[in-house]
């Protein structure tokens, strides 16, 4: 008796259609992936390139009920005039300060202590952004 062959013979006639709709798709999966990659890389430097001045809050101290003083590390160009906003939080979560600092210095990096006047005592500092004099948002 002899046995009777479902398929091809492995290899003689090429690719079958499940293994060419297969490689397609891994094709067009990497491609579209790479694709995304290239986008997500390209929005983040385009965030963090984008931003003209940044800062951060390197230390504060409480000095009384009614004032903070903060350390902030400024980077921005040295043309441009930073705007930072700095709020103060008590116990509960609530605002007890805010305020916009003025960096104009003609230095990329500033290292400056400013006071927060505050409308009760703070327990937390927050640096809610800086962006550079005159611009929007």
């Amino acid at each position: 008796m002899s046995t009777v062959r479902e398929g091809l013979p492995e290899g003689r006639y090429g690719l079958s259609a499940d293994e060419r709709s297969d490689r397609t798709l891994k094709i067009v999966g990497s491609v579209l992936g790479a694709g995304l990659l290239a986008l997500v890389g390209w929005i983040g430097w385009d965030y963090v390139a984008g931003q003209a001045v940044s800062a951060e809050v390197i230390k504060f101290q409480v000095v009384s009920d009614s004032e903070v003083k903060v350390h902030l590390e400024v980077r921005k160009e040295a043309s441009v005039t930073g705007v930072c906003t700095l709020i103060s939080q008590d116990t509960g979560h609530g605002e007890v300060g805010r305020a916009d600092f003025t960096f104009g210095q003609k230095e990329s990096r500033v290292d400056e202590v400013v006071t927060l006047k505050t409308t009760g005592r703070a327990t937390m500092i927050e640096l809610v952004g800086c962006q550079a004099a005159g611009s929007a948002g």
